[in-house]
């Protein structure tokens, strides 16, 4: 799946969002809202890892998704 199919599907795909990171709360998905880069920078910022390593970890959250 690529990130517009999972912009497109944001509200069912958030569950696994919360499954894979966990210390985002309800309020910051909904905030979120399946954009890429506010999802990357709460990752980093709640995690503390570096923007690289998140841009890899949601691409292979993105080719690991289902809908």
């Amino acid at each position: 799946m690529n990130w517009d199919q999972v912009k497109g599907n944001w509200k069912q795909i958030k569950g696994q969002v919360k499954q894979k990171w966990g210390k985002l709360t309800d309020d910051e998905l909904d905030v979120i809202d399946g954009r890429r880069d506010e999802l990357a920078g709460k990752i980093q910022s709640r995690y503390g890892t570096a923007k690289e390593k998140v841009e890899e970890e949601i691409d292979d959250f993105c080719r690991s998704c289902r809908n």
